[in-house]
């Protein structure tokens, strides 16, 4: 079992997933931000690699992507950060990225080195299924990494039980179809779907995420779900931050009150 299987066997509801941008606001505060995180009382911490076309994000991930590759952040910018990263911070940590940057990586490549850094999960929201399980699956599985798949409210009761299947990490639920940080807030017909999937009785962990930002769209999400993910809404308290550490610690503490 890697740790995002002991952390949902341990914690069943309120699990809360940050997402940050690597190399953003500076190129070097990548470990800064993710012992940050841990102390503030986080469960999971994701990563994103910076790309310059990121497909499912918003105008705030999408400058974070773009500062960050300015400031020189790259696939092997950020592996180098991570050398030794587990002597400082235990908590599950996941890598959410894009394909092409990894194809010409080398995906065995990528993956020997995800597991010899102690990555637990990846998150690539421009896998296919299919492309998954025919090429990908048997690489993952031999690295120990989870893969997460997202689902929408578009996303077909057949196909979320497909995923469900070929999933064995969390199911990332995107809250409403459109890209981050697009909505503030719950509405009945997000509600009407998180309810939906619940009743689904699916075998994975579901973790929420778009649009949530605070302690209240929090509880909802963890109301119909074992958790969230909080994205844009922690990117800005970066990119005001005076303070990185003294921020993200009551930004976090707000979120989980």
């Amino acid at each position: 079992m890697n740790r995002i299987h002991t952390l949902f066997n341990k914690k069943k509801d309120r699990v809360l997933s940050i997402y940050f941008t690597a190399g953003f606001p500076r190129l070097e505060d990548t470990l800064s931000i993710m012992e940050a995180i841990e102390s503030a009382g986080a469960d999971i911490i994701e990563i994103g690699v910076p790309y310059s076309d990121p497909i499912a994000d918003g105008p705030t991930i999408q400058d974070s992507n773009q500062i960050a590759l300015e400031n020189g952040m790259s696939l092997k910018k950020l592996f180098s950060q991570l050398e030794g990263f587990r002597d400082k911070v235990q908590l599950p940590v996941v890598l959410m990225g894009y394909l092409n940057p990894i194809i010409q990586y080398g995906m065995e490549d990528f993956c020997a080195k995800c597991e010899s850094l102690g990555i637990d999960g990846l998150i690539l929201p421009d896998l296919p299924m299919q492309q998954y399980l025919d090429e990908f699956k048997g690489i993952f599985e031999k690295h120990g990494l989870s893969n997460t798949f997202l689902i929408s409210p578009q996303t077909s009761e057949s196909r979320i039980r497909e995923i469900d299947q070929h999933s064995d990490g969390f199911i990332y639920m995107v809250s409403s179809h459109s890209i981050t940080g697009a909505k503030s807030g719950i509405s009945e017909e997000q509600i009407a779907y998180f309810q939906r999937v619940k009743e689904m009785k699916l075998k994975n962990p579901r973790l929420i995420g778009f649009g949530i930002s605070d302690a209240d769209s929090f509880q909802t999400a963890s109301e119909y779900s074992n958790g969230a993910i909080i994205g844009s809404a922690f990117i800005k308290i970066l990119k005001e931050s005076k303070n990185l550490k003294t921020d993200i610690k009551k930004y976090i503490q707000s979120v989980i009150q």
